[in-house]
C-alpha cells in the first residue's frame, strides 16, 4: 500500500518536469539574452522601446539610463532594463 502513494506523485513531477523545459527554462533564456543586450547598448545603436518608439542612442546616462533622440533635437531618457525591447540591424548577443 505504501507503494501507491509515490505512484500518485509520478504524474505530479512528470508535469512539473515538462512545465521546466517547456516553460521555465526558455523564459529564463530569454531574459539573461535580453539582459546581456541591454548591458551592451552604446551610443549610435539603434532602439525600439517598449511603447513602439523606434530611436538612436545619443548617450548613456548610466548603468540605468540612457538617452534615446527619437527625432530631430527630440531626446527622451528611458530606463535600459524596463524601456528597451530590441535592437534593430544589429545582430544579437548570443552565448
Amino acid at each position: 500500500m505504501e507503494g501507491s502513494g509515490i505512484g500518485q506523485f509520478i504524474p505530479l513531477i512528470l508535469i512539473f518536469v515538462i512545465f521546466y523545459f517547456f516553460l521555465i527554462r526558455p523564459q529564463q533564456k530569454k531574459v539573461k539574452e535580453h539582459k546581456a543586450m541591454v548591458e551592451n547598448l552604446k551610443k549610435g545603436d539603434k532602439v525600439i522601446t517598449s511603447g513602439g518608439i523606434t530611436g538612436t542612442i545619443e548617450r548613456v546616462v548610466d548603468n540605468e539610463r540612457v538617452e534615446v533622440e527619437i527625432a530631430e533635437n527630440v531626446k527622451v531618457e528611458i530606463i535600459k532594463a524596463t524601456g528597451i525591447q530590441s535592437l534593430m540591424g544589429t545582430p544579437e548577443v548570443k552565448k
